[in-house]
């Protein structure tokens, strides 16, 4: 049975055997396609047409496949329905290799671990979870891949589920063995089941020096949390399974506690709405998407993760309302930085897709134009009295600029493979093959009007298509003026088809040319990203700088354009507030004025209050504005 099977059927197969669980979409040629029962489940989730192949004696199977150039459009689609997807690629070029193409997979895409730019929200970090659990305690690492924020905790086991709502992962991964019985996941969370042994202390402990070449785990906090150890663990062994590349962007791992912020459960983010709005789920109408100013998707994020994770040490609540006041009196200023940010991408998304191998050429260009702004940014903020901790790690980066600017084109085409991704003068050799290619191209626009005057055909044209290659082409009524040295190649209704061994030997020229032109680009480019990822580190922090200055400039505005001011805060037991406003109802007043509200609460003489009123009198808004 084995051998009447054809070999395509076979590899396909083999890797089918690693990843059962897996969709594998199988690159042949410019599709991607799947078999058996992942074509019948492609076939029903993507709405496409399920066809059959011949793929042996007596073997006829489902398939269903998909253009190469829209992966990400289906892909989102398949993952959005919960599937996890393994991607094949075809590792040599048809041809280059005796027998049938090398086919490999490459990664495999679960919902947390999805790279995608048009499968992500850019304001919202994509989690992937890791929970381990014992009678009293919990684990819980966290990693986002697309920006390499990797932290691990150890934590009393009742504030495990208010964390995991706080963090909202896409995706959590748990031991077979683990009990979640009882446990009110958030219901949009797929849970992935992986082997005991990926959690098991010293598994996961060896996994974690191996990965960061280190000694102990002394100097990363986590050396005497072990359950915070074995959630760590497990997330890099299943990274190291589905995402090859992607772990050399995790070069930093924080060990936190949930002792260091007020913990803010589901129901609480919920009723405050502090992060959607209660009625359509939407940022609009929250308190984050009332003050969400922030011009860059990573500035976004850390907002959202400030006002998830309320500080309780008094001297860094009060830093950042000093950075809030030190922008608030500097208007030019902060208008300035406001502008220079609102020309910065999405760094830390950007580098990892670089380090990564999976950016794209204009990507890298939009970094080195983002990379530009960054002096400018820094003198604008050279004030002696600037917040250092606001301003650590705004360090240009020159070199990569330069290596940008000297190997890329300002304008490169989408992809690699339609050419002109690297600039001119960059590599001699591409030059001289570009040179050579032009030269031929020019030889044959040449050629059609050398060709017309020998033989005296003014409608003789040589053209080109991707099946026949180049040939020139003459209508019946003008056969009989054809020369003797012309190859017939192909009959048309109208006409002929011809070659010439000259016509033949420059169409050698250009398509070898081209398919090395290709070749050259492509390496070139990859090894510009290596260079640059190389400056991984650097780039990422200073995207963490660049993220703090949105921030506190996007308050800022906030504060300005609503004549907030900055409440004075102490670690006593009195509440003052004069004239409060809650923020998210005022700006829902559309033509009315919100009516402030005071409010007075000690341990001494106003422990309580007692709120009284009609249905809707704004008792509840009195209560929201308060815990606000």
């Amino acid at each position: 049975m084995k051998d009447e099977i054809t070999p395509i059927r076979r590899q396909y197969l083999r890797i089918k055997q690693k990843y059962p669980q897996a969709i594998v979409l199988f690159r042949l040629g410019d599709f991607y396609e799947t078999f058996d029962e992942d074509a019948k489940t492609v076939a029903r989730e993507l709405e496409i047409v399920l066809t059959s192949r011949e793929m042996g004696k007596g073997s006829r199977v489902p398939m269903a496949g998909i253009p190469y150039h829209a992966l990400d459009n289906y892909l989102a689609r398949l993952v959005n329905h919960g599937h996890k997807v393994a991607i094949c690629e075809q590792m040599t070029k048809p041809g280059a290799t005796r027998g049938i193409v090398e086919r490999e997979v490459t990664r495999v895409v679960t919902p947390g671990t999805v790279v995608e730019p048009a499968l992500l929200d850019s304001r919202r970090n994509n989690y992937l979870a890791s929970l381990v659990l014992n009678d009293t305690e919990a684990g819980i690492a966290y990693v986002d891949i697309t920006t390499s924020e990797f932290a691990t905790t150890q934590m009393p086991i009742k504030k495990a589920l208010p964390e995991i709502e706080r963090l909202r992962p896409s995706e959590i991964i748990a031991a077979n063995s683990a009990d979640f019985v009882g446990w009110a996941l958030p219901g949009e969370v797929g849970v992935t089941r992986l082997d005991d042994f990926s959690f098991e202390l010293e598994t996961a402990e060896r996994t974690l020096l191996e990965h960061f070449k280190a000694a102990s785990l002394d100097g990363y906090g986590c050396a005497r949390l072990p359950l915070a150890v074995r959630a760590a663990g497990a997330i890099v062994q299943y990274i190291q399974q589905t995402q090859k590349g992607a772990l050399d962007q995790l070069s930093r791992l924080s060990t936190y506690s949930t002792d260091s912020f007020m913990v803010l459960d589901e129901d609480t983010l919920s009723n405050l709405e502090v992060l959607r709005n209660s009625r359509t789920g939407l940022t609009e109408g929250s308190l984050l998407g009332v003050v969400d100013l922030t011009r860059t998707p990573m500035g976004s994020r850390l907002l959202r993760r400030w006002l998830s994770q309320p500080l309780l040490d008094l001297a860094e609540l009060v830093e950042r309302q000093e950075a809030v006041a030190w922008c608030h009196d500097r208007t030019l200023v902060r208008s300035q930085v406001i502008s220079m940010l609102g020309k910065i991408v999405d760094l830390e998304r950007v580098i990892n897709r670089i380090g990564s191998g999976i950016a794209l050429p204009r990507e890298v260009v939009a970094l080195r134009r983002s990379l530009e702004v960054v002096p400018a940014l820094t003198e604008a903020l050279q004030d002696g009295s600037t917040p250092a901790w606001l301003t650590d790690g705004l360090k240009p980066c020159p070199e990569v600029v330069d290596l940008i600017t000297r190997s890329i084109a300002d304008e490169p085409s989408s992809s690699l493979g339609e050419g002109n991704v690297v600039r001119k003068g960059f590599s001699e050799e591409l030059d001289g093959l570009r040179t050579a290619s032009q030269d031929a191209r020019q030889y044959l626009a040449n050629m059609e009007r050398k060709e017309q005057e020998r033989t005296a055909i003014k409608s003789l044209k040589v053209s080109y298509n991707r099946v026949f290659g180049y040939y020139i082409e003459v209508s019946n009524s003008n056969l009989p003026q054809v020369p003797a040295d012309y190859i017939r190649k192909q009959t048309l209704v109208g006409g002929e088809r011809f070659i010439t061994p000259e016509l033949k030997e420059y169409e050698s020229l250009i398509l070898n040319a081209k398919e090395r032109i290709e070749e050259l680009e492509t390496n070139l480019f990859r090894q510009v990203c290596r260079q640059i990822a190389g400056e991984g580190e650097r780039i990422l922090a200073l995207a963490g700088t660049l993220s703090r200055l949105d921030v506190i400039t996007s308050l800022t505005e906030v504060a300005v354009g609503h004549d907030y001011v900055c409440p004075r805060l102490s670690e006593g037991n009195e509440i003052t507030v004069k004239d409060g406003r809650h923020p998210v109802v005022e700006r829902s007043l559309a033509g009315s004025a919100f009516v402030p509200n005071d409010v007075r609460l000690d341990n001494d003489d106003a422990q309580i209050i007692i709120l009284t009123g009609p249905n809707m009198a704004g008792k509840s808004t009195y209560l929201k504005q308060v815990a606000l």
